[in-house]
């Protein structure tokens, strides 16, 4: 098992290092950086948000959504511009969102309106000092 997976780091007044199973931590994190096409005008990016938003309502396991601009002053962006971060319960709800016909539909509006896009998906791993 890698060993950021699942653990909890703790570290002792001693610096000593222990590794902690965190049991029953199922939340999965899905990010996506985005960076819309130029000629995607402001007013059809803000309804392709609403449409990517509005998927919490219709997908039982993506319990959470937010999204936001790039607000960063040390410039490294790369260009992209937008963030998004939902929210899942499992591994397993990732793949239902993933299949879902709600979610493949807003995809094939959203994707073709990016010039580029990086997808990250994370499970959560707090470090406990």
């Amino acid at each position: 098992m890698d060993l950021w997976q699942g653990e909890r780091l703790r570290v002792s007044l001693y610096h000593r290092v222990e590794w902690k199973r965190e049991e029953g931590k199922g939340v999965v994190k899905h990010v996506l950086l985005a960076k819309f096409k130029d000629s995607t005008p402001p007013d059809q990016i803000e309804e392709l948000i609403k449409s990517y938003a509005n998927l919490v309502s219709l997908i039982p396991p993506m319990k959470a959504f937010h999204w936001g601009k790039d607000v960063s002053i040390e410039n490294m962006h790369q260009g992209f511009t937008h963030v998004f971060e939902s929210t899942f319960e499992s591994v397993e709800g990732m793949a239902e969102y993933v299949s879902h016909p709600a979610h493949v539909e807003a995809a094939n509006r959203f994707l073709p309106h990016l010039e580029k896009v990086i997808v990250l998906d994370y499970k959560p791993t707090a470090v406990h000092l």
